[in-house]
């Protein structure tokens, strides 16, 4: 890359190129890659297109190599968790994109800098940026150092099951009822109405919530985080069951 390049690079896109593990030589589609159509024409869901077809190629193929005796069926419901927004989002986060998105004036008093499918849209952009700034075959580095610690972090059989069918096995596992889904907010335009979920887990005084364009699509997301928050808890933990004001029984504990 040269100076002249570095110099034409804000400070925060240079760090993000750094996190990224690549190095721009057009640095015009990196600053394209993190521009919401609020800021100007020249935004990124052209890239977005692009990189959600590089996506997923590279992540079928690591997931071709990793799991070499799986079958069609538990690859594809694992690149469907992996691809999924929340998943996306996450990862956006993780490198610090909310830091350099470029957004209108009200576009960022109104949050979209930490919004998933802003987000989302602007890390597959990005991957799209790699692969015309480069070739496939940079883009989906990329997308190994991206998903490639994801992937380390737990089984097959993990990821092969979507996120509510996990944890109603899990709570079952341990007889505890199944959880309760709601929405609890809605927001946005009606083209682009963001569901807020929670799921409530009464046994055990929990109750989380999950963002998602669609209803069905918050609950999974809201169900991921509840799994993952047992999951986090100690082996063994007591979990202390609240009962009604006028129960005169002691607290009833469960042990996870």
């Amino acid at each position: 890359m040269t100076s002249r390049t570095v110099a034409a690079v804000s400070p925060a896109l240079q760090a993000l190129q750094q996190r990224l593990g690549y190095q721009f030589t057009d640095t015009q589609l990196l600053s394209r890659a993190v521009t919401h159509k609020s800021f100007g024409v020249n935004h990124y869901e052209r890239l977005e297109f692009l990189g959600d077809a590089v996506l997923s190629l590279g992540v079928s193929a690591l997931l071709y190599r990793r799991f070499d005796r799986s079958d069609e069926g538990d690859l594809t419901r694992v690149r469907a968790h992996l691809v999924r927004q929340d998943m996306l989002h996450k990862l956006a986060q993780q490198i610090g994109l909310p830091e350099v998105m470029r957004l209108s004036d009200g576009e960022a008093k109104g949050g979209g800098a930490q919004r998933p499918s802003i987000l989302a849209d602007c890390l597959e952009a990005i991957i799209g940026a790699v692969y015309l700034d480069a070739n496939f075959d940079a883009a989906r580095d990329l997308v190994l150092r991206l998903f490639e610690p994801l992937l380390a972090e737990t089984t097959l059989e993990g990821w092969s099951k979507d996120a509510k069918t996990a944890l109603q096995e899990w709570l079952q596992g341990r007889k505890l009822s199944i959880p309760l889904y709601r929405i609890d907010a809605t927001r946005g335009p009606a083209h682009e109405q963001v569901f807020v979920v929670a799921c409530d887990i009464a046994e055990l005084n929990i109750s989380v919530t999950g963002e998602g364009l669609s209803r069905r699509a918050a609950e999974q997301i809201a169900a991921d985080a509840a799994l993952t928050l047992l999951k986090g808890l100690p082996h063994k933990a007591t979990v202390v069951v609240k009962q009604a004001p006028d129960d005169k029984q002691l607290p009833s504990k469960k042990r996870l």
